[in-house]
């Protein structure tokens, strides 16, 4: 039976997830299952809260608990699989860090996990981590694939692939329900869907969107347009930018809205307000999952009733197709070893992907239209320069992503921008390797 290492157990609402998505798949269900955590507290709730779903979901898994560094080599000794679900440094004191400095500059974030300077920042503290990891592995289970799921995807999926050996793919949520959830957003029916999606994570591109042989692309821009000329609704920034453009991105408009210059403007906050720009939105999202916490703990926790309906994150699907040959297609983060043809090959890039015994293989796509693909090489100038700045340890490179990103270039000077980085270096102290 396969073992499953979890990276960062604590995230019990996402572990439930990943990990009961498992218990419910017959090739998993007799699993050795490891939680791994440095906070013993919440590492504890998750094993309570698999417990009890084992139990309810009559899974033959066995379930161990692994707190603190000194016992990260066994939680992950002999290990198939390792789930990555880690957050280096947590809402206080790092993400607020991300925040608070950039605004005393006048610099304006909405969720800072991917691109900008909250992305780059959080890449800086993750990167040593999950290679530390790595190293790990190669010691432990040399042959396990690792699933990442932790943001900003394509930096530490592009880091690990580039500083390690191990078998590595990037994984997020917003491929699959990509088309659907604009359909529905749209009012739109359709008894055959079909769609093509390929890009960088977070900025994948919508290539084409069918029912059955009609094409719907026409009518998503006609009703699209009208949508957005009709009043505020959560959507616009993507809306606009398939207008222009012409193809709709995978990730959210608060999400698209830092990764470009034209939205998030000091000198033109009207922009903010017409296409209904939520600022400072990840940290409201965190203050408001930290209240609820209590409540959802006793449900999760301490619930002996506690069941599980299957997700659709990918996860256990992956691990499945492996096992038992079986193959399975997904979206998933790798590196651009000629996938993407007016990409970077240095790039990661989020493609079709083909599971099988054999792992994760992905497909070829060739060309995106040239717009899109500009488009990524803009927020790839910042992947590729954090990754550097990670794998050398040389500050220079942390200033010159900074200096590269689309939005931050667009509002500050060079020198508010390296002096920004500095405050951000002194701020997040020992959370950051030593850079020279």
């Amino acid at each position: 039976m396969p073992k499953i290492a979890f990276m960062g157990a604590g995230s019990t609402v996402f572990a439930k997830n990943v990990l009961g998505d498992s218990l419910m798949t017959p090739s998993l269900q007799g699993a050795t299952i490891a939680l791994y955590d440095v906070d013993p507290g919440r590492l504890q709730d998750s094993k309570l809260m698999l417990d009890n779903l084992k139990g309810n979901l009559e899974a033959g898994a066995v379930i161990e608990a692994y707190c603190g560094c000194d016992q990260r080599q066994d939680a992950l000794r002999g290990a198939d699989y390792v789930v990555n679900a880690i957050q280096v440094g947590g809402y206080e004191p790092s993400t607020v860090i991300d925040f608070e400095i950039p605004k005393k500059y006048g610099l304006r974030q909405t969720i800072a996990d991917t691109l900008g300077i909250g992305g780059i920042f959080r890449s800086l503290r993750t990167i040593p981590v999950v290679l530390d990891f790595a190293r790990d592995m190669a010691d432990v289970c040399p042959d396990a694939w690792f699933l990442n799921y932790v943001n900003p995807m394509a930096m530490i999926t592009g880091a690990l692939l580039r500083g390690s050996g191990i078998s590595a793919v990037g994984l997020c949520h917003s491929v699959q329900v990509c088309a659907p959830h604009l359909l529905k957003h749209l009012g739109i029916e359709a008894e055959n869907l079909s769609w093509e999606v390929a890009g960088i994570n977070h900025q994948a591109w919508l290539l084409s969107v069918m029912d059955g042989d009609k094409d719907l692309y026409p009518e998503i821009k006609k009703l699209a347009a009208e949508k957005n000329a009709a009043g505020k609704h959560g959507d616009m920034v993507r809306f606009e930018m398939m207008k222009h453009f012409g193809y709709y991105v995978a990730e959210s408009s608060e999400h698209s809205s830092e990764y470009m210059p034209y939205w998030i403007k000091g000198n033109y906050p009207e922009l903010i307000e017409r296409f209904n720009i939520p600022l400072d939105e990840y940290p409201r999202r965190c203050v408001n999952q930290i209240k609820k916490w209590e409540e959802q703990r006793e449900e999760l926790v301490n619930n002996k009733e506690l069941t599980h309906n299957r997700t659709h994150e990918y996860a256990s699907y992956i691990m499945d197709a492996i096992e038992t040959d079986t193959p399975y297609r997904i979206h998933g983060n790798v590196m651009n070893t000629g996938l993407i043809t007016n990409l970077p090959e240095k790039a990661v890039v989020e493609v079709p992907c083909l599971v099988d015994r054999n792992g994760v293989t992905p497909c070829y796509v060739g060309d995106l239209p040239e717009q899109c693909a500009a488009m990524n090489r803009t927020n790839i100038n910042v992947q590729l320069l954090t990754i550097e700045a990670a794998l050398t340890g040389k500050r220079d490179y942390v200033y010159q992503a900074a200096l590269m990103d689309p939005h931050t270039a667009a509002e500050l000077s060079i020198d508010e921008i390296i002096a920004m980085c500095d405050d951000l270096f002194k701020a997040h102290g020992d959370m950051l390797p030593a850079m020279n």
